[in-house]
């Protein structure tokens, strides 16, 4: 029934044409593998088609058919625009193992998006409503080519025999068993949505379900198989939690694993949970934090010297990392890196950790979310408490702590020395209570006896420095030669230089003082563009036009180090005796934006002259009835400190034949 959708169907209007680019059969006509070149007229905004120079878009599926295990996979990615969105679809089609008059069906997908010209946004809104409505029809579709057969008088197929097998008992079995005019699916498959997965960060990590209300329940295999134990309260607030950010953040939505980690590190409080994830999501972005691993390349000095690396698993499959602190000469790393090329090597890590988590989840069939790190302090003394290297480590502390809670599942202290208590002392308050419940502390040679090492470790894998017999190739470290020492201006600089490799800037809005910018247009037609996260309170986005030039910003000391300063800048520009509609006009309608949302969107300018993006403070509104506010606006309003909002922006002025 599923074939003859090809080469094209007249249910699946989108469905233009195929082509059959390879085909395959085993010589005893089990296996039947099929790959097809598919063209598809996408329901897309002619704009969008424009812009992107296709009318059609194509995808590559490959079917295969194995007879003895009785099974039908398919396959399908897309071939259009790999390089900007990569999209990758399962479907699987089996026999129920209880009752062969089931037929089971199972559906995945991942999507990422990794640029759209703009209009990220608007590409993954086409895809799921597109894939959605494939969905809903899928059923309807094959019951229509089960029917078609029936009225053919194909009403059953002979199940596969090996050709030299006596195929009677085979025929005889099925001969009065016809093909049921539709499919049967059991309960843990039936919930519409509950398989069809959308990932939005890397394509290879496990698939996730896509809930649709509140009140939905995640599947119990998908939890046993990849989030661990959860109660129904957990459960509920993962999806709430869940669809929250796929409301209002119009970026990357994290995956479930990770979002949970935000929700334990809170006692799973939806609300606190909420706030310093979203605080995540925008460090993520100001920082590219997402593209680390595939951008930086760490230094040589780091390569050399910096004494830690990953090294096989622990006996609960959770990632090893090894550190040699006390071989690693910290002050020489700070003085030849500076504190923020550090910072940066750290998260590196802290991203290989969470791309092997997905990897031991997917090897050992069960959810693992953390990472065990084994410390080896042989060596540690006064130079590890220089001042300055201190301060690096309790800054990289404070980050992490913000933006990977829950991956620490173990750390291991080994050989720690009399020194120790004193930097203990020095970290420990920067540490969270449930982190530190996690620490494990070995003084001399107790690593070696009953509840050390071998307790959490394979014996097989116990690196040859600690009396194992596995070769561990994490750098042993050294004296970092002086030669390579940089002055505190060029390390300034170069700080400087890491952390502003961002084309997002901050601002502050206040009650009464808008954040505006300015933007000279010379050619009419041209596009204004935007993107920008609310961080904190609600705000009114407006665009305003004037023929005359505004009165320059005075600038102070805040503003002339708006890149740098935490809580970015302030700007206003239209003068208070300017009148709306007279000296300036508004070209686009208010856009009320609360806090968490990401914003994209566009401009074509109509005229030439000053065009003014206004970020402007937004006020609850009292209830309609009556003049005394609502009780939720004024708990709202009172979780906006001091009357303050803040911003995350980008613009760029794009010409209109390069916009298009």
């Amino acid at each position: 029934a599923y074939e003859r959708r090809f080469p094209t169907c007249p249910l699946i209007p989108m469905f233009v044409a195929s082509d059959t680019v390879n085909e395959y059969k085993s010589e005893d006509e089990a296996i039947h593998v099929i790959e097809r070149r598919c063209k598809l007229d996408i329901d897309a905004p002619r704009l969008l088609k424009k812009i992107a120079g296709v009318d059609y878009v194509y995808f590559v599926q490959k079917n295969s058919l194995n007879r003895r295990e009785r099974t039908l996979h398919i396959e399908a990615y897309n071939e259009t625009f790999s390089n900007r969105v990569i999209i990758n679809e399962h479907c699987c089609y089996t026999v129920h193992p209880d009752n062969e008059d089931w037929t089971c069906f199972e559906q995945s997908a991942s999507l990422d998006i990794k640029s759209f010209f703009g209009f990220e946004s608007t590409v993954e809104k086409i895809a799921m409503k597109q894939y959605t409505s494939n969905i809903k029809k899928g059923k309807e579709i094959i019951e229509y080519y089960l029917k078609q057969l029936e009225e053919e008088g194909i009403t059953f197929v002979p199940r596969w025999t090996p050709p030299v097998a006596c195929k009677s008992e085979s025929s005889t079995t099925h001969t009065r068993r016809p093909v049921s005019p539709a499919i049967n699916i059991p309960d843990s498959a039936t919930k519409e949505g509950l398989n069809n997965k959308e990932i939005l960060n890397t394509s290879s990590s496990p698939s996730e379900p896509t809930a649709g209300t509140p009140d939905d329940k995640l599947d119990a295999d998908y939890i046993k198989r990849y989030l661990g134990d959860l109660t129904p309260m957990q459960e509920s607030c993962l999806i709430r939690l869940r669809q929250w950010l796929q409301e209002t953040h119009k970026g990357k939505i994290p995956k479930d694993e990770h979002i949970l980690r935000f929700l334990r590190a809170r006692d799973f409080n939806i609300d606190k949970a909420r706030e310093i994830l979203c605080q995540s999501l925008t460090w993520r972005k100001q920082h590219q934090v997402d593209y680390i691993l595939d951008t930086w390349n760490p230094p040589q000095v780091l390569q050399d010297y910096y004494a830690g690396g990953w090294h096989h698993h622990d006996k609960d499959g959770r990632p090893l990392y090894v550190l040699r602190l006390g071989q690693m000469d910290t002050k020489g790393l700070v003085r030849a890196l500076g504190e923020e090329a550090l910072l940066r090597y750290v998260l590196s890590i802290n991203e290989e950790g969470l791309r092997r988590c997905e990897e031991n989840t997917k090897v050992f069939g069960r959810p693992i979310s953390s990472w065990t790190c084994l410390v080896d302090l042989e060596g540690l003394n006064m130079r590890h408490l220089w001042r300055p290297g201190v301060k690096a480590l309790l800054r990289i502390i404070e980050v992490v702590e913000a933006n990977y809670p829950e991956t620490l599942g173990r750390l291991l202290i080994l050989r720690a020395p009399r020194v120790f208590p004193v930097l203990w002392t020095l970290v420990s308050p920067f540490i969270d209570d449930n982190t530190r419940k996690k620490f494990l502390i070995y003084a001399g040679n107790d690593y070696q006896g009953p509840g050390g090492l071998l307790d959490y470790i394979d014996k097989e894998i116990i690196p040859d420095f600690l009396g194992g017999e596995c070769m561990c190739e994490v750098p042993e470290g050294g004296l970092v030669p002086k030669s390579l020492y940089r002055t505190a201006e060029e390390l300034e600089n170069e700080d400087i230089k890491l952390w502003t490799e961002t084309i997002y800037q901050s601002a502050s809005v206040f009650k009464g003082a808008p954040h505006e910018v300015l933007i000279q247009i010379v050619d009419a037609s041209s596009v204004i563009t935007w993107d920008f996260d609310v961080c904190k309170g609600d705000i009114v986005f407006n665009i305003f036009h004037s023929k005359r030039a505004p009165q320059p910003p005075k600038k102070d000391s805040l503003g002339a180090h708006s890149i740098t300063s935490p809580g970015g800048n302030n700007v206003q520009l239209i003068d208070k005796v300017w009148q709306l509609g007279r000296d300036y006009s508004m070209v686009e309608s208010p856009l009320i934006c609360k806090e968490g949302e990401s914003v994209q969107g566009s401009h074509v300018t109509r005229w030439p002259g000053f065009y003014i993006l206004q970020w402007k403070f937004h006020s609850m509104p009292a209830c309609a009835t009556t003049n005394l506010p609502r009780v939720d606006d004024v708990l709202a309003s009172l979780q906006v400190s001091s009357h303050k909002c803040k911003v995350m922006y980008y613009t760029e002025v794009i010409g209109s034949e390069d916009f298009r």
